[in-house]
């Protein structure tokens, strides 16, 4: 038996008043959001300024066994934030889901921790010696998106602290339960004042960008919302990392056995439930093994039960919002409208239906032109098109303005790897997708954004570099 909503909010000392926040699957009533207001966030900005020096001037391996017991603390909470979890964003407990993100969020703080990054040397000869040295910026302001709430904060806020930095934290409106608590509990370990949270809206999300006390925004989202971001943060100079919207491509070729990819292949695309930046959203298929491949992806996807969360059985859960359920249910209306064949799924629950539930849906024969292609669905449903000539499919792959991930799937590494460089987007991976590691550079090309995280090269992102000359 799980433990009930008020129960969580009690062991997390969440609020017992506020805007109320709903469960997604089921529409019952998981907690609420206090107000916060812009006065909150001059306070918070104060409270960090005040925490950063004494935080930087402790020695890297104190901050480091800092991080751990952050780690440690979440780890040992790690069943009651799941189930928090699950009930706030939808996703299930099981699968690569609530439990896997909560177990992500430790990890990454202890990857994190690990990393060295020692002065360069920039050259050392007759002339003298010059040394490229990194140190903290300040308070990062770290703006957070609601499809993995917990996993992704804690990408901004582990670097972050690493480094020396301060961090005030800014959770989506959709899913602050489940960020605050996960907060509170690393505040049970961390200095104070070093990790805040401000759980209020674009208001208070545009004082941050705005806020001079604030030296950089770590921001992931969408496109339009990065860019209105960057422009807010122009007037104080602030640095700026933008993980914006992406439209993966993944291009099979013609070797690829259609039964040993299919997993991978769905998996790549639905992860929770589809609502991932990196997630693959387009899939481009020769002709000579195109129907192999709809009919294996179809018997993944039947055998990959949809239901309320904390149902063991579940792996695919509802759509987060309301907004986000209406834009999946459009643009699969406007691919069967255009003519496309629907290999499962497709059919809209009716209007009293309980949950934001939309059926795995998996779409053939479909124009690449069309909507259900060029836009991000940022749900449980994927286009697949038919491609003749790999020429063509390249192109398309690379025709849209987003550049986040890609994929290339081949039983020919060096086929892949011909196609993969090629292809215009941060990542590109063979023979699987949106597999994100702790120690690889990640950030996006062209309207998906700049700037990296994650690794050595992530943590240089979050701090000021100071060349020294002697």
């Amino acid at each position: 038996m799980y433990p009930s909503s008020q129960e969580l909010r009690q062991a997390f000392g969440l609020a017992e008043a506020g805007r109320e926040i709903f469960d997604p699957a089921t529409g019952e009533l998981v907690g609420f959001v206090p107000a916060v207001t812009e006065a909150d966030v001059d306070a918070a900005v104060e409270t960090a300024r005040a925490a950063q020096k004494s935080w930087a001037a402790l020695p890297l391996a104190e901050r480091q066994a800092y991080m751990l017991k952050a780690a440690d603390a979440i780890e040992a909470r790690a069943e009651e934030l799941a189930v928090l979890l699950s009930r706030e964003q939808g996703k299930p407990l099981n699968g690569p889901n609530a439990r896997f993100e909560v177990g992500a969020c430790s990890a990454w703080l202890r990857a994190t921790a690990s990393f060295e990054l020692e002065p360069e040397v920039i050259f050392d000869d007759e002339s003298g010696r010059a040394e490229l040295h990194y140190r903290p910026l300040g308070v990062v302001g770290a703006i957070g998106p609601w499809n993995w709430p917990m996993m992704i904060g804690i990408w901004q806020i582990a670097p972050s602290l690493r480094m020396g930095n301060t961090v005030i934290v800014k959770p989506s409106g959709y899913t602050a339960l489940c960020v605050t608590a996960m907060i509170n509990v690393m505040n049970e370990v961390l200095p104070a004042g070093v990790l805040q949270i401000v759980a209020g809206d674009r208001v208070v999300g545009n004082a941050m960008t705005t806020h001079e006390g604030i030296d950089k925004i770590m921001f992931t989202g969408s496109t339009p919302a990065g860019k209105a971001i960057v422009k807010a943060a122009a007037d104080t100079l602030k640095r700026t990392t933008m993980e914006l919207g992406g439209n993966d491509a993944g291009i099979v070729l013609d070797d690829a056995d259609p039964v040993a990819i299919a997993n991978d292949l769905f998996w790549g695309a639905f992860i929770n439930t589809g609502q991932t930046c990196a997630a693959l959203k387009r899939l481009y298929v020769p002709e000579s093994i195109y129907e192999q491949v709809c009919e294996e992806l179809v018997k993944v996807a039947q055998a990959s039960p949809m239901g309320v969360g904390l149902s063991e059985e579940n792996v695919l859960g509802p759509l987060q919002n309301k907004a986000q359920f209406t834009i999946v249910k459009d643009l699969v209306q406007a691919a069967k409208d255009s003519g496309a064949r629907v290999l499962i799924g497709g059919e809209a629950p009716s209007e009293d239906a309980v949950g934001f539930f939309y059926p795995t849906t998996l779409i053939a024969d479909i124009d690449n032109d069309n909507p259900l292609v060029t836009e991000e669905q940022f749900g449980p449903a994927l286009p697949i098109v038919k491609y003749t000539d790999l020429e063509q499919a390249i192109e398309w792959a690379n025709g849209l303005e987003v550049g986040l991930g890609s994929s290339v799937w081949s039983s020919n590494r060096e086929r892949a790897l011909e196609v993969a460089a090629r292809l215009e987007a941060g990542t590109t991976w063979i023979n699987k997708h949106g597999a994100v590691d702790p120690r690889m550079p990640f950030g996006g090309a062209k309207q998906s954004g700049f700037g990296l995280e994650f690794g050595v090269e992530g943590l240089k992102h979050l701090g000021q570099p100071h060349v020294i000359n002697f």
